[in-house]
């Protein structure tokens, strides 16, 4: 087992630094922009990849050679062959392997699922391998390099001192949605039939904003505002070439500490109101919700399912159901899923477990996923995948890609919704699908 190598650096904004390494390929930047001791604490900056995997429409690709078997195989593989012992005291991304999961990998989970094979937004999977990675605990307020040799730390170092990039345009115009309003509310119903039907109990519905993408826009310079206009725990950006992404999601998908897991799935939502007293009433009236706790409740059940399959028997537990999160502009029912991984199962093993997240397909799973595609009828690309970290020392975080941006051949796409179940309301969706993605479109604003 390999020892890191580390140094500390001068802690500056990651976003800033990310500046200074714009144009090296496959710049990644994982920021926790809503800090706490919990959930906020660290954040991460990458570039210039020693190996990457990619999931493509042509096959699973590692390093432009096709793959034999899986990628989540791949990454098992890798895992095994890349150990290294995790340096105390450090924040827990001491290098591995980071990108996306997109949500549309789900259907190569599920191959017997009737899921049309849309044309891609972007690759379906992208991991690179990251032997060289600055890392930030923004509690201790310190960062360091951590790398797998000095001299590739000693790259890193070279390329932080550099002037800043200067973020560019970020405004966006003329957004129009794949669905109507009264579009979006017979969406809906549909999918309230179907659960009344007995096909599902809940579904998870979400219409597209899409618009052309203007010369001069600077998708980095974009990433900037949403930070500050939507700080989130699980923010991200990535300039992978053909696909750039913007993230300012506070969900997280799962995360795993060597045999521990954690899941955190989200449903049910108010949005927040600057008067306090009107804010307080919208908070009493979610966290008092028949409908938002039964929808929160199906998806913790879902999860535990999921998790039941590479957990020790008797490890699956929710010490937390419909906990209060509040962030930027919204209000959110936040439940909890612990468990302990089994013996000889790996990180491939668990994502194949549990994605798609259950709190943005539906239950049951396959069945949502199926309707899901017969309604949207569109690809989410990154939208409601995975974006985050698996490390060489044992740690993995990935979080849920919502409140996200992609911005790829040459259409910058937004996507938000919820999720449909007996209880829901056309008209009380469609605004809540309103809701979530207002201070995305905000950032886009001059």
């Amino acid at each position: 087992m390999r020892e890191p190598h580390a140094r500390e650096i001068v802690c500056l904004e990651p976003s800033a630094l990310a500046l200074r390494l714009k144009g090296e390929r496959h710049l990644t930047l994982l920021e926790s922009v809503m800090r706490s001791e919990h959930l906020g604490r660290y954040s991460f900056l990458a570039c210039n990849p020693a190996a990457t995997i990619e999931v493509n429409a042509r096959g699973a690709f590692f390093n432009g050679v096709p793959l034999a078997g899986s990628a989540l195989a791949l990454i098992d593989r890798i895992l095994s062959e890349n150990r290294r012992r995790h340096i105390a005291g450090l924040p827990p991304f001491q290098g591995g392997l980071a990108g996306y999961i997109s949500y549309d990998y789900g259907r190569r989970l599920e191959p017997h699922a009737r899921i049309p094979d849309f044309s891609p937004v972007c690759p379906d999977l992208m991991l690179h391998h990251f032997d060289c990675v600055a890392a930030f605990d923004h509690m201790q307020e310190r960062a360091w390099i951590i790398s797998e040799s000095p001299e590739r730390a000693d790259e890193m170092e070279e390329l932080l001192r550099r002037r800043p990039r200067v973020a560019e345009g970020h405004v966006i115009e003329g957004w129009q949605s794949n669905f109507t309003r009264g579009d979006y509310e017979k969406a809906v119903a549909r999918t309230v039939d179907y659960i009344l039907a007995g096909d599902i109990f809940q579904a998870n519905i979400t219409q597209m904003f899409s618009a052309p993408i203007p010369q001069g826009f600077d998708p980095l310079g974009f990433y900037h505002v949403l930070r500050r206009k939507n700080p989130a725990t699980f923010s991200a950006y990535m300039d992978y070439g053909s696909v750039q992404i913007a993230s300012s999601s506070p969900e997280r998908l799962l995360r795993c500490d060597g045999a521990a897991v954690e899941a955190r799935p989200i449903k049910g939502t108010r949005r927040r109101d600057t008067d306090p007293m009107r804010d307080a009433k919208l908070i009493a009236d979610l966290t008092s919700s028949r409908k938002d706790r039964a929808e929160n409740v199906m998806i913790v059940d879902l999860l535990r399912n999921d998790l039941s399959r590479v957990s020790r028997p008797g490890t699956v537990k929710a010490p937390v159901l419909c906990g209060l999160e509040t962030y930027a502009n919204v209000h959110h029912l936040v439940s909890v899923i612990t468990s302990e991984m089994k013996d000889g199962h790996g990180i491939g093993d668990l994502i194949g477990a549990t994605f798609p997240g259950g709190s943005i397909t539906g239950a049951p799973k396959i069945r949502a996923m199926e309707i899901i595609a017969e309604i949207e009828q569109a690809p989410r690309g990154v939208y409601c995948g995975a974006i985050g970290y698996i490390g060489f020392n044992g740690r993995t975080d990935l979080n849920i890609a919502i409140r996200t941006a992609q911005f790829s051949n040459g259409v910058a796409r937004v996507q938000g919704g919820g999720g449909i179940t007996a209880r829901s309301e056309p008209a009380a969706e469609y605004e809540e699908s309103i809701t979530k993605i207002r201070r995305v479109m905000e950032a886009f604003r001059p």
